[in-house]
């Protein structure tokens, strides 16, 4: 079970000691103790992240801001999209000269386990390659570095020790992620993450609630659950909880006010889910659900296992929910084959649904993915084209629904502090960002009642009331 770092006590927590960590080496007036991590894509590499971090920590290594300052380098990466791939080895060539500085730099996650040791004939400065599967081994990987090895795997998916590991380093103080299900059977035609990430592997419930009491117990309030497809979840153990069940035990934590989930698969989002948010106020009233398309014809060549019908079935479910519930999504346009008719069904999708705000891409071909055999690729400049029709479109639906919350008042957890006087930001429940006024001194961490008083397409804007 991981151990949280307390960010407020600047210290790792948990019964555990660390009296085997490495010490710190100097070499050349540096220490070799010292990392730089810089993170691309989802919540998931966030998290991925604070389990890499909690590592070194644990294990004497002292985490500094710049990659000028550190012994160590690591980019942990995302390969979901070509544009966030290409970025990682845009960044490793910046670093090309670093090696003969004595650094020692990694290639972390999605890349790392997409591209496996072809990361050193690309980059050859590079001499660490580790999936997410292997962060607990990170320390003896390293050793092995600092042995003399020059290039260094850790590669292996077959594993379930990729939920939490011994120590997480938390970066928000306020908000915990925990992995509950690692990896996707769906096998969807375009996505990488079942070759970079692995199977399904879920989580046993008991290991889940006694981290989030742990997690109350050291303050935390809200905590989001994380899976490729979390409501896949297949409890492990003889309990063998479904993931409502789970939901609901999450909420009855004692000290936990708030409880998020993502990102949910369309064709595993049953109905006890929506129960669960309509009887538990701590269950957030939030659903992103993912269509990547409006085509019927179009998802079956994504090979996503529903249709455009069923997926407004599941939406139906949701809308009728006692309780409002807000609904996002993400879409891919430009995918192989797609023709006007079928984007223009996901222009009707939109209209439709009137989605609370989504996540659009245009179609990338991704490594050891069926799409990329696919005939009929449109082109580039079509898809941009596409691209700007859905996302003025949803901007539209985006600024009539929050205009329709003027005048509402909404309870938002407090987690920034603009540079402007008396300006704050945070979440609603339904996870709506909410910048507002207030002349309240210290209000980071706190839950307070918003008025809403105006909107943009992506926010509201509010005062405090006191």
């Amino acid at each position: 079970m991981s151990k949280p770092f307390d960010v407020a006590l600047g210290r790792l927590t948990g019964e555990d000691s660390y009296s085997s960590a490495p010490s710190l080496f100097i070499d050349g007036g540096q220490e070799r103790g010292t990392f730089f991590l810089e993170t691309f894509g989802c919540q998931m590499n966030d998290h991925d992240s604070e389990k890499v971090a909690g590592v070194l920590l644990s294990r004497g290594y002292r985490q500094v801001q710049t990659p000028e300052a550190a012994r160590l380098i690591l980019y942990n990466t995302c390969s979901i999209r070509e544009k966030a791939a290409q970025k990682v080895f845009s960044r490793l060539g910046e670093y090309r000269a670093k090696q003969s500085e004595g650094k020692i730099i990694g290639v972390l996650g999605c890349v790392a386990q997409q591209e496996g040791e072809g990361i050193f004939e690309r980059a050859p400065w590079v001499s660490l390659v580790c999936g997410s599967a292997s962060y607990r081994k990170l320390p003896e990987l390293i050793a092995q570095l600092e042995s003399g090895n020059h290039r260094v795997t850790g590669l292996d998916t077959d594993t379930d020790e990729t939920f939490e590991t011994e120590i997480t380093r938390r970066d928000n103080p306020f908000r915990a992620y925990l992995t509950i299900i690692e990896g996707c059977d769906k096998a969807c035609s375009y996505c990488v993450v079942p070759y970079t990430r692995g199977p399904e592997r879920s989580r046993a419930s008991d290991a889940i609630l006694r981290e989030v009491r742990q997690l109350a117990e050291l303050g935390y309030s809200e905590v989001q659950l994380l899976g490729q497809t979390v409501n896949s979840y297949a409890d492990p153990s003889p309990r063998k909880m479904r993931f409502a069940e789970l939901l609901l035990a999450v909420a009855e934590v004692p000290g936990i006010r708030r409880v998020r989930f993502t990102t949910s698969h369309p064709s595993d989002f049953t109905p006890d889910i929506v129960a669960a948010i309509e009887t538990h106020p701590k269950v957030c009233e939030h659903v992103h659900l993912p269509v990547q398309s409006g085509s019927t014809k179009v998802l079956r060549a994504m090979q996503r296992s529903y249709t455009r019908e069923e997926y407004l079935e599941t939406i139906a479910v949701i809308r009728g929910a006692k309780r409002p519930i807000a609904i996002t999504t993400d879409i891919i346009v430009g995918f192989p084959g797609e023709t006007e008719a079928d984007f223009e069904e996901t222009l009707s999708l939109l209209d439709e649904v009137k989605y609370d705000s989504l996540f659009s891409f245009k179609y990338s071909p991704r490594p050891h993915t069926p799409s990329m055999k696919m005939n009929d690729a449109i082109p580039e400049e079509e898809r941009s084209r596409r691209l700007a029709i859905l996302q003025n479109k949803q901007r539209e639906i985006q600024t009539a629904r929050n205009r329709k919350l003027i005048g509402q008042t909404f309870e938002v957890l407090v987690s920034g502090k603009s540079r402007r006087e008396n300006q704050w930001s945070g979440y609603t429940s339904s996870y709506r960002l909410a910048n507002f006024t207030s002349h309240v001194e210290q209000l980071l961490g706190t839950y307070v009642q918003v008025r809403v008083t105006g909107v943009t397409p992506n926010s509201l804007v509010g005062e405090h009331v006191v």
